[in-house]
Protein backbone atom coordinates (compact mmCIF):
# COMPACT_ATOMS: atom_id res chain seq x y z
CA UNK A 1 0.00 0.00 0.00
CA UNK A 2 1.60 3.61 -0.81
CA UNK A 3 1.03 5.70 1.95
CA UNK A 4 -1.00 8.67 1.36
CA UNK A 5 -1.02 11.51 4.06
CA UNK A 6 -4.12 12.18 5.95
CA UNK A 7 -5.87 15.15 5.02
CA UNK A 8 -3.93 18.28 6.77
CA UNK A 9 -7.75 19.31 8.02
CA UNK A 10 -7.80 16.67 9.81
CA UNK A 11 -8.57 16.96 13.70
CA UNK A 12 -9.17 14.86 17.08
CA UNK A 13 -12.99 15.09 18.29
CA UNK A 14 -14.27 14.81 21.73
CA UNK A 15 -12.56 12.06 24.03
CA UNK A 16 -15.13 9.85 26.06
CA UNK A 17 -14.14 8.83 28.96
CA UNK A 18 -15.05 5.90 31.51
CA UNK A 19 -15.52 6.98 34.84
CA UNK A 20 -16.14 5.24 38.31
CA UNK A 21 -18.33 7.66 39.67
CA UNK A 22 -19.79 10.33 37.42
CA UNK A 23 -21.19 12.92 40.22
CA UNK A 24 -17.21 12.84 41.85
CA UNK A 25 -15.74 13.69 37.75
CA UNK A 26 -18.67 16.28 37.02
CA UNK A 27 -17.01 18.08 40.07
CA UNK A 28 -13.56 17.44 39.02
CA UNK A 29 -13.68 18.30 35.43
CA UNK A 30 -16.03 21.45 36.55
CA UNK A 31 -13.79 22.61 39.80
CA UNK A 32 -10.45 21.61 38.48
CA UNK A 33 -10.92 21.59 34.46
CA UNK A 34 -13.01 24.13 33.90
CA UNK A 35 -15.37 22.40 32.06
CA UNK A 36 -19.38 22.64 31.65
CA UNK A 37 -21.67 20.53 31.07
CA UNK A 38 -24.16 20.27 27.64
CA UNK A 39 -25.87 17.48 28.89
CA UNK A 40 -26.01 14.92 31.34
CA UNK A 41 -28.19 11.67 32.05
CA UNK A 42 -28.40 8.86 34.63
CA UNK A 43 -24.69 7.37 33.91
CA UNK A 44 -23.33 9.78 31.00
CA UNK A 45 -22.27 13.52 30.63
CA UNK A 46 -21.24 15.84 28.06
CA UNK A 47 -19.02 18.45 28.96
CA UNK A 48 -18.13 21.53 26.85
CA UNK A 49 -16.51 24.97 26.50
CA UNK A 50 -18.92 26.88 24.21
CA UNK A 51 -22.30 25.20 25.17
CA UNK A 52 -22.73 23.89 21.71
CA UNK A 53 -20.10 20.72 21.58
CA UNK A 54 -19.04 18.17 23.75
CA UNK A 55 -15.16 18.00 24.67
CA UNK A 56 -15.02 15.42 26.63
CA UNK A 57 -17.75 12.93 27.50
CA UNK A 58 -17.75 11.09 30.65
CA UNK A 59 -19.20 7.23 30.71
CA UNK A 60 -20.12 6.03 33.95
CA UNK A 61 -19.46 2.38 35.18
CA UNK A 62 -20.10 2.31 38.34
CA UNK A 63 -18.19 -1.33 39.39
CA UNK A 64 -15.51 0.12 37.51
CA UNK A 65 -11.98 -0.87 38.64
CA UNK A 66 -9.60 1.68 38.37
CA UNK A 67 -6.73 1.01 35.88
CA UNK A 68 -2.79 1.39 37.46
CA UNK A 69 -0.67 3.82 35.26
CA UNK A 70 1.47 2.46 32.92
CA UNK A 71 -0.53 -1.51 33.32
CA UNK A 72 -1.89 -2.03 29.83
CA UNK A 73 -2.40 -0.49 26.24
CA UNK A 74 -4.91 2.45 26.15
CA UNK A 75 -5.18 5.84 27.14
CA UNK A 76 -1.90 7.88 28.57
CA UNK A 77 -3.22 11.16 28.38
CA UNK A 78 -5.60 13.54 26.21
CA UNK A 79 -4.05 16.54 25.84
CA UNK A 80 -6.52 19.90 26.04
CA UNK A 81 -5.39 23.40 23.64
CA UNK A 82 -6.01 26.36 24.94
CA UNK A 83 -6.16 29.30 22.80
CA UNK A 84 -3.46 31.42 24.72
CA UNK A 85 -0.56 32.10 27.11
CA UNK A 86 -3.35 33.57 29.32
CA UNK A 87 -5.74 31.11 29.32
CA UNK A 88 -2.69 28.50 30.58
CA UNK A 89 -1.58 30.56 33.68
CA UNK A 90 -5.33 31.25 34.20
CA UNK A 91 -5.54 27.08 34.28
CA UNK A 92 -2.53 26.76 36.14
CA UNK A 93 -2.98 29.33 38.89
CA UNK A 94 -6.54 27.36 39.73
CA UNK A 95 -4.68 24.03 39.55
CA UNK A 96 -2.28 25.50 42.42
CA UNK A 97 -5.57 26.33 44.14
CA UNK A 98 -7.11 23.11 43.85
CA UNK A 99 -4.00 21.38 45.83
CA UNK A 100 -4.05 18.57 43.37
CA UNK A 101 -0.32 17.40 41.79
CA UNK A 102 0.71 19.40 38.68
CA UNK A 103 3.06 17.91 36.14
CA UNK A 104 4.76 20.19 33.99
CA UNK A 105 6.91 20.63 30.77
CA UNK A 106 8.07 22.65 28.24
CA UNK A 107 8.24 21.07 24.75
CA UNK A 108 9.57 24.04 22.86
CA UNK A 109 6.46 23.90 20.38
CA UNK A 110 4.38 24.20 23.64
CA UNK A 111 4.23 24.66 27.25
CA UNK A 112 2.10 21.76 29.24
CA UNK A 113 0.68 20.86 32.26
CA UNK A 114 -0.13 17.35 33.42
CA UNK A 115 -2.56 16.33 35.83
CA UNK A 116 -5.08 12.71 36.25
CA UNK A 117 -8.60 12.73 37.08
CA UNK A 118 -9.86 10.56 40.09
CA UNK A 119 -9.62 7.47 37.76
CA UNK A 120 -6.24 7.92 36.90
CA UNK A 121 -7.45 9.30 33.10
CA UNK A 122 -4.31 11.11 32.27
CA UNK A 123 -4.59 15.09 31.22
CA UNK A 124 -2.66 17.17 29.39
CA UNK A 125 -3.78 20.99 29.46
CA UNK A 126 -1.29 23.26 27.12
CA UNK A 127 -1.04 26.23 24.75
CA UNK A 128 1.07 25.74 21.77
CA UNK A 129 4.12 28.53 20.51
CA UNK A 130 3.27 30.03 16.84
CA UNK A 131 4.31 27.36 14.50
CA UNK A 132 7.02 29.70 12.59
CA UNK A 133 8.81 29.15 15.94
CA UNK A 134 9.07 25.25 16.29
CA UNK A 135 12.66 23.87 14.95
CA UNK A 136 13.71 21.00 12.78
CA UNK A 137 16.56 18.09 13.20
CA UNK A 138 18.32 17.08 9.69
CA UNK A 139 15.92 14.13 9.62
CA UNK A 140 13.15 16.52 9.79
CA UNK A 141 11.94 16.15 13.19
CA UNK A 142 10.27 18.01 14.92
CA UNK A 143 12.54 19.26 18.68
CA UNK A 144 10.03 18.50 21.48
CA UNK A 145 12.34 18.89 25.04
CA UNK A 146 10.92 17.89 28.77
CA UNK A 147 12.53 21.71 29.85
CA UNK A 148 11.21 22.86 32.78
CA UNK A 149 8.01 25.47 32.11
CA UNK A 150 8.00 28.75 33.03
CA UNK A 151 5.58 28.70 36.27
CA UNK A 152 6.87 32.18 37.40
CA UNK A 153 5.97 33.86 33.82
CA UNK A 154 2.87 31.89 33.22
CA UNK A 155 1.57 32.94 36.92
CA UNK A 156 2.42 36.64 36.01
CA UNK A 157 0.36 36.21 32.41
CA UNK A 158 -2.41 35.53 34.68
CA UNK A 159 -2.39 38.71 36.82
CA UNK A 160 -4.98 40.65 37.15
CA UNK A 161 -7.54 38.15 35.47
CA UNK A 162 -10.77 36.07 36.71
CA UNK A 163 -10.63 32.36 35.99
CA UNK A 164 -13.86 31.59 34.68
CA UNK A 165 -12.93 28.10 33.06
CA UNK A 166 -11.82 27.11 29.79
CA UNK A 167 -12.55 29.74 27.15
CA UNK A 168 -13.73 29.26 23.95
CA UNK A 169 -11.45 27.97 21.25
CA UNK A 170 -10.03 25.35 23.52
CA UNK A 171 -10.15 21.94 21.44
CA UNK A 172 -8.85 18.39 21.77
CA UNK A 173 -5.36 18.83 20.82
CA UNK A 174 -3.90 15.72 20.76
CA UNK A 175 -4.28 12.45 22.65
CA UNK A 176 -1.50 10.09 23.20
CA UNK A 177 -1.57 6.25 23.74
CA UNK A 178 0.36 3.33 25.68
CA UNK A 179 0.50 1.13 22.56
CA UNK A 180 1.64 -3.19 22.79
CA UNK A 181 3.36 -2.70 19.47
CA UNK A 182 5.24 0.30 18.03
CA UNK A 183 6.01 -1.23 14.64
CA UNK A 184 2.14 -2.11 14.41
CA UNK A 185 0.56 1.06 15.47
CA UNK A 186 2.67 2.54 12.78
CA UNK A 187 1.28 1.02 10.13
CA UNK A 188 -2.56 1.62 11.40
CA UNK A 189 -2.17 4.77 11.81
CA UNK A 190 0.09 6.06 9.08
CA UNK A 191 0.34 3.57 6.51
CA UNK A 192 -3.33 3.13 6.90
CA UNK A 193 -5.09 6.01 7.71
CA UNK A 194 -2.29 8.16 6.66
CA UNK A 195 -0.98 9.91 9.61
CA UNK A 196 2.50 11.34 8.80
CA UNK A 197 5.45 11.08 11.44
CA UNK A 198 6.25 14.04 12.79
CA UNK A 199 8.84 12.75 15.47
CA UNK A 200 10.21 9.41 15.62
CA UNK A 201 11.91 8.33 18.67
CA UNK A 202 11.41 4.78 18.65
CA UNK A 203 14.95 4.16 18.37
CA UNK A 204 15.53 6.59 21.82
CA UNK A 205 12.63 6.56 23.90
CA UNK A 206 10.11 4.44 22.43
CA UNK A 207 7.64 6.67 20.77
CA UNK A 208 5.62 8.32 17.70
CA UNK A 209 4.44 11.55 17.45
CA UNK A 210 2.26 11.79 14.39
CA UNK A 211 -0.21 14.53 12.89
CA UNK A 212 -2.14 16.33 9.97
CA UNK A 213 -0.82 18.59 8.48
CA UNK A 214 2.39 19.13 9.80
CA UNK A 215 1.07 19.65 13.44
CA UNK A 216 3.72 18.97 16.27
CA UNK A 217 1.05 15.56 16.96
CA UNK A 218 -2.32 14.59 17.14
CA UNK A 219 -1.46 11.55 17.73
CA UNK A 220 1.67 9.51 20.78
CA UNK A 221 2.13 6.48 20.81
CA UNK A 222 4.92 4.30 23.65
CA UNK A 223 5.59 1.12 24.93
CA UNK A 224 5.86 2.60 28.26
CA UNK A 225 3.59 0.06 29.45
CA UNK A 226 5.72 -2.45 28.23
CA UNK A 227 6.07 -4.41 24.61
CA UNK A 228 3.19 -6.54 24.31
CA UNK A 229 1.24 -5.00 26.90
CA UNK A 230 -2.41 -5.90 26.89
CA UNK A 231 -5.52 -4.09 26.14
CA UNK A 232 -7.22 -2.09 29.00
CA UNK A 233 -9.87 -3.96 30.82
CA UNK A 234 -13.36 -3.20 28.96
CA UNK A 235 -14.60 -2.74 32.57
CA UNK A 236 -12.13 -0.80 34.01
CA UNK A 237 -11.79 2.70 33.86
CA UNK A 238 -9.84 4.89 30.96
CA UNK A 239 -10.84 5.63 27.21
CA UNK A 240 -13.93 4.51 26.17
CA UNK A 241 -12.72 5.91 22.62
CA UNK A 242 -12.36 8.92 20.68
CA UNK A 243 -13.03 10.52 17.46
CA UNK A 244 -11.22 11.38 14.17
CA UNK A 245 -12.98 13.89 12.42
CA UNK A 246 -11.86 14.28 8.94
CA UNK A 247 -13.17 16.89 6.13
CA UNK A 248 -14.54 15.12 3.39
CA UNK A 249 -16.63 12.28 1.95
CA UNK A 250 -13.83 11.30 -0.52
CA UNK A 251 -11.21 11.33 2.19
CA UNK A 252 -13.45 9.40 4.64
CA UNK A 253 -13.75 6.65 1.66
CA UNK A 254 -10.38 6.50 1.40
CA UNK A 255 -9.65 5.98 4.85
CA UNK A 256 -12.62 3.27 4.93
CA UNK A 257 -11.29 1.70 1.78
CA UNK A 258 -7.70 1.29 3.67
CA UNK A 259 -8.72 -0.29 6.58
CA UNK A 260 -10.83 -3.09 4.68
CA UNK A 261 -8.00 -3.94 2.58
CA UNK A 262 -5.97 -4.46 5.63
CA UNK A 263 -8.27 -6.45 7.33
CA UNK A 264 -9.87 -4.14 9.90
CA UNK A 265 -13.54 -4.70 10.73
CA UNK A 266 -15.43 -0.99 10.30
CA UNK A 267 -18.91 -0.90 11.59
CA UNK A 268 -20.92 2.33 11.18
CA UNK A 269 -23.53 3.88 13.49
CA UNK A 270 -24.90 7.01 13.74
CA UNK A 271 -22.79 8.61 10.55
CA UNK A 272 -19.33 7.44 12.28
CA UNK A 273 -17.90 4.28 11.65
CA UNK A 274 -16.15 1.83 14.51
CA UNK A 275 -12.70 0.27 14.52
CA UNK A 276 -10.02 -0.97 16.94
CA UNK A 277 -6.45 -0.42 16.45
CA UNK A 278 -3.68 -3.32 16.80
CA UNK A 279 -3.87 -2.65 20.91
CA UNK A 280 -7.49 -2.79 20.33
CA UNK A 281 -8.25 1.21 21.14
CA UNK A 282 -11.17 2.04 19.89
CA UNK A 283 -11.37 5.42 17.36
CA UNK A 284 -14.88 6.57 15.40
CA UNK A 285 -13.95 8.69 12.07
CA UNK A 286 -16.72 11.21 11.54
CA UNK A 287 -17.06 14.13 8.88
CA UNK A 288 -16.87 17.58 9.75
CA UNK A 289 -19.95 18.47 10.53
CA UNK A 290 -21.34 22.24 8.09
Amino acid sequence: MVQQSIHSDTVLGEVHLKVSDLERSLRFYQDVVGLRVLTQAANRAELTVDGIKPLVVLHEISTANIVPRRSAAGLYHFAILLPDRRSLGLSLRNLIDSGIHIGQADHLVSEALYIADPDNNGIEIYRDRPRESWTYDAQGNVKMATDPIDWDGLLKEAEGHPWTGMPVGTIIGHIHFHVSDLQKSKEFYCDILGFDIIANMSATMGALFISAGGYHHHIGLNVWAGIGAPPAPVDGTGLKYYKVVVPGEQELQRILANLRSGGYAVTEQNATWIVKDPSQIELRLTLQSK
